[in-house]
């Protein structure tokens, strides 16, 4: 911090010198931009925060829900209780196939994506980093994250059969172009500043890549890695419920298809819950955090 001489030499505009009252309140100032205090949040106000506004949001959801089966808006078999779900849950619980049909999905979910991590990124860094490869296979990387997931499942079927192969074929086709172009963006914000700084330093190519470009391009990097997921899950989804097979196993995806094979509505509405609940951990668990240190190690965010 400045001393106290050198604070003495500040000088109005006008050319003045600063009066004691105005060296004390330039003082003052400075000592509380060197003091800012990063407070941890105590965890009840995290609760508070965090846990109370979702638990409320789907208490008025089920609250909902149950008034329009109490008005009879509808059949039964078209929109089931909510108390007829939940004893759709109790029955897969105390027969113990629940987790076993929500890893079916989970584990493929998680291994496709991971191989359309391993792909998308340095897909992602060709395209950002060389102009030719992002003219020739940028268009093409935006047209395929826009085309439906589903529509990769027939040809899916017909040149690897049913069976998990074909699962984490689609979950590429839906995942990687995210990755990639979500890190493509990261790239792009990179301050030139910060390349010519890494390049006067050395840190030229993968050097530079793995120390500059990655940990610049973070924000925009981490967002692909989010809505990778999002399109990996979907794209499972499609799969399990087009392609359902005996052989394939009982994932959430065939979950769901067999409750419309056997107009089992509760069953249905199971599935669909299900669904939501592991997109919506996934996200809790894996990405809100990693989103919360990357905001904190740039100075963005001072509250966990």
């Amino acid at each position: 911090m400045a001393s106290t001489e050198a604070r003495a030499g500040v000088t109005k505009a006008g050319g003045s010198a600063a009066g004691p009252d105005d060296l004390a309140g330039l003082e003052a100032g400075l000592d509380a931009l060197d003091a800012v205090e990063v407070r941890r949040t105590p965890v009840r106000e995290v609760l508070l925060k965090k846990a109370v506004p979702p638990i409320v949001a789907v208490a008025l959801v089920l609250a909902g829900w149950q008034i329009l089966v109490s008005a009879r808006v509808t059949t039964e078999d078209k929109l089931p209780a909510p108390s007829a779900v939940w004893a759709g849950l109790s029955d897969m619980w105390l027969q113990g196939t629940l987790f076993d049909v929500i890893w079916t999905s989970v584990s493929r979910g998680l291994f496709g994506f991971l191989l359309a991590l391993a792909i998308g990124t340095p897909l992602g860094l060709l395209v950002a980093r060389v102009g030719f490869v992002r003219a020739a296979i940028g268009p093409i990387l935006s047209g395929l994250q826009s085309l439906p997931s589903v529509a990769w499942v027939p040809p899916a079927v017909i040149w690897l059969g049913l069976n998990d192969s074909m699962m984490y074929a689609v979950i590429l086709l839906g995942a990687v172009p995210s990755i990639a172009n979500g890190l493509v963006s990261g790239v792009t914000q990179v301050p030139p500043l910060f390349l010519r700084a890494g390049r006067t330093l050395g840190a030229t190519g993968l050097k530079g890549t793995w120390h500059i470009v990655m940990p610049a391009a973070l924000p925009g990097y981490l967002g692909g890695l989010k809505q990778g997921w999002a399109f990996s899950w979907r794209s499972l989804m499609a799969a399990e419920i087009i392609a359902s097979s005996p052989d394939l196993g009982l994932g959430l995806g065939q979950l769901l298809e067999n409750g419309r094979n056997n107009i089992d509505m509760p069953g249905v509405f199971l599935a669909i819950v299900l669904i939501l609940v592991v997109g919506v951990a996934v996200d809790l668990l894996v990405f809100s955090p990693l989103e919360r240190r990357v905001l904190r190690s740039r100075g963005l965010l001072v509250k966990s």
